[in-house]
Formats: structure tokens, sequence, C-alpha cells
């Protein structure tokens, strides 16, 4: 399965719901992230640009792309950004492929 990353940021009103009546949202998305045939690994609040920091593997890029399109959708976001990840094998085997290559840079 492909992993990825998800930053998100609350918008005013997500957090001033979120102060109102605090809940678990890595755990209210769980059912959603399985329903699309994925797990969520980790989930973190965050300081900084993004306050919502998510390690999700999921099926395929189109899941993903479900998930990240429904939870943009919904309004308590005002950014989502999600980061596609290789393991270390499937860096190491992305990095063997391309020393194999014979691409030439413009001008050369």
């Amino acid at each position: 399965m492909a992993h990825y990353l998800l930053l998100g940021s609350y918008t005013n009103e997500g957090w001033a719901a979120q102060i109102k009546s605090p809940q678990n949202r890595i755990e209210a998305i769980r059912p959603v992230v399985e329903r699309l045939g994925g797990s969520i690994e980790a989930g973190y609040l965050a300081f900084g640009e993004y306050d919502l920091v998510i390690l999700v593997q999921m099926p395929n890029n189109i899941s993903m792309a479900a998930l990240s399109l429904a939870a943009s959708a919904g309004g308590a976001l005002s950014a989502l950004k999600t980061v596609p990840l290789l393991t270390i094998d499937e860096g190491l085997e992305a990095l063997a492929k391309a020393g194999s290559l014979e691409y030439k840079p413009p001008g050369n």
C-alpha cells in the first residue's frame, strides 16, 4: 500500500468548534479512511503552518484523492496538503533506476 503524509490547517471556525466541543478528529476520520481500504498509522496536532499531521496508508492515488477532496470540502480546513511518500526501499529502487538512465539536461 502507498503511504501519504497529510498536512492540514483548521479554519477559525474549525478551531472554534474544537474548543467548544473537543474531539479526537483522527478517530472521527478513521472509519472513512478504512472504508477507502486504508489505515491511519499516526496522527498529531502540530505548531506552525499546519495544525494536523497524519500518516496514512491507502491502496492507491484515487482513494487518497477521494479522502483529500472530502476533507477539503468539509469546510473545517483552510489548507490540506497531501505528500506521497516512498519507503526507503522504494527510494533506493528509484535511485538505482535513475542511475541507469542516460538523461541529459537541456544544453548538454
